[in-house]
C-alpha cells in the first residue's frame, strides 16, 4: 500500500508527465483560462481510464497473443475512441464546467499516450498502473491550474514587448519545472 501511495505522489510531484517528460505539453499552453479545470478532471479521468484498460489489453491481450509489437496500433485508437464519451458523461455529471471544445485538446495530449505505454512496459501489476495513471492525471491538473494562474498574473502585469505571448509562457514553465526539482528528494528509495 505504501508503494502505491509512493507511485502516486512520484507521478502527480516529482516525475510529472508535463516537467519530467515534456508530454502533455500541448494542452497546457492551449488552454484557456475558463477550461482548466474541465480540462484537467477530463484529462485525468482519461488517462485513469485508459491507463487500466491499456495494461489489461497488452498484458491480457497482446503479450499472450504475441502481439505485443503491435501495442501503438492497439492503445493510440483505445485513447481515441473513448475521449467522446467520457466528455459527454462529464458534461452531464458536472454540468457546470465546461467540456466543449476539449476534444482536440485530449486528442493531442501525448501524456495519455506515453502513460499507457509506460504502464505496457513496465509489467508491475494493475494497482501499480492505476495508481501511476491517476498520480499522472492528478500531476497534469496541478501543473494545468499552476499555469493558468501564472498565465493570468503575466497578462495583469506589464510585460516587455518581446517576451508577451508564448516566450513568458515557456519561461514560466521552465520556471514551474525549475520549482518542481524541489521535489525530487521527496522520496528516497
Amino acid at each position: 500500500m505504501t508503494e502505491l501511495l509512493l507511485t502516486l505522489i512520484s507521478a502527480a510531484l516529482i516525475n510529472n508527465f508535463v516537467l519530467h517528460w515534456p508530454l502533455g505539453v500541448d494542452p497546457l499552453l492551449a488552454a484557456e483560462r475558463r477550461q482548466v479545470h474541465a480540462l484537467g478532471l477530463a484529462t485525468t479521468c482519461l488517462m485513469l481510464i485508459v491507463g487500466v484498460l491499456g495494461y489489461g489489453l497488452y498484458h491480457g491481450a497482446l503479450v499472450p497473443l504475441e502481439l505485443a509489437s503491435l501495442k501503438l496500433f492497439v492503445l493510440l485508437p483505445l485513447s481515441v475512441l473513448l475521449i467522446t464519451p467520457l466528455l459527454k458523461l462529464l458534461a452531464r455529471v458536472f454540468s457546470a464546467l465546461p467540456f466543449e471544445g476539449l476534444w482536440p485538446l485530449l486528442l493531442g495530449n501525448a501524456g495519455v499516450l506515453g502513460l499507457t505505454l509506460f504502464n505496457a512496459q513496465e509489467d508491475k501489476g494493475i494497482f501499480y498502473a492505476t495508481a501511476l495513471s491517476l498520480g499522472a492525471g492528478l500531476g497534469f491538473w496541478l501543473i494545468l491550474v499552476l499555469f493558468g494562474d501564472l498565465r493570468q498574473r503575466t497578462l495583469d502585469n506589464d510585460v516587455p514587448l518581446p517576451f508577451r505571448g508564448l516566450p513568458i509562457d515557456l519561461i514560466g514553465a521552465g520556471l514551474i519545472a525549475v520549482a518542481f526539482l524541489g521535489f525530487s528528494g521527496l522520496i528516497k528509495t
